[in-house]
């Protein structure tokens, strides 16, 4: 049954993988991974969590403040009772004023101890990274920001394809 409640989850959805730069279903994710809605929802309203969500290939190029708010917003429209959903009017509301935060990750403190653990973190999963198709280990490194129509999902494999 769709209604306008429902119409406000998708979008919900749409701003998760915005933020996560991964796809809403993704089998070729780790356990517990594969739907995206019940792997954010934990940490959609923890702030010390709140930098797992954000897509690393952002490399900090985002604001804060921002993309806060829009993860709160995302976890108000993913809510699992659709009467406490907002309107979607409320929800064009609270997204017209992110576009003039200037507060960017990257000079934060916060963002960058982020980012070192992350960095020592995957540090051991280089040396697997062997292991990955020809094909994978040769591509430019994924931006979100280098062509006008460029999608994270360009260079993401695709289900079931032969690389």
């Amino acid at each position: 049954h769709l209604t306008s409640k429902s119409d406000v989850y998708s979008f919900g959805v749409v701003l998760l993988e915005m933020l996560t730069g991964r796809r809403s279903m993704d089998k070729n994710r780790p356990n517990g991974e594969h739907n995206l809605v019940e792997w954010a929802r934990p940490h959609l309203g923890e702030r010390r969590c709140f930098y797992r969500l954000i897509d690393p290939r952002l490399e900090g190029h985002f604001s804060i403040k921002g993309a806060q708010k829009a993860a709160q917003l995302a976890a108000r429209c993913l809510s699992r009772d659709p009467k406490v959903r907002p309107l979607m009017s409320e929800v064009v509301e609270a997204l017209k004023p992110l576009i003039n935060l200037k507060d960017m990750a990257c000079s934060s403190y916060n963002f960058q101890a982020f980012q070192a653990e992350r960095r020592s973190a995957s540090f051991s999963a280089r040396s697997s990274r062997a292991s990955q198709p020809q094909g994978l280990r040769n591509r430019p490194a994924r931006t979100l920001s280098h062509g006008a129509h460029d999608s994270p999902y360009m260079l993401s494999p695709k289900p079931n394809s032969k690389q």
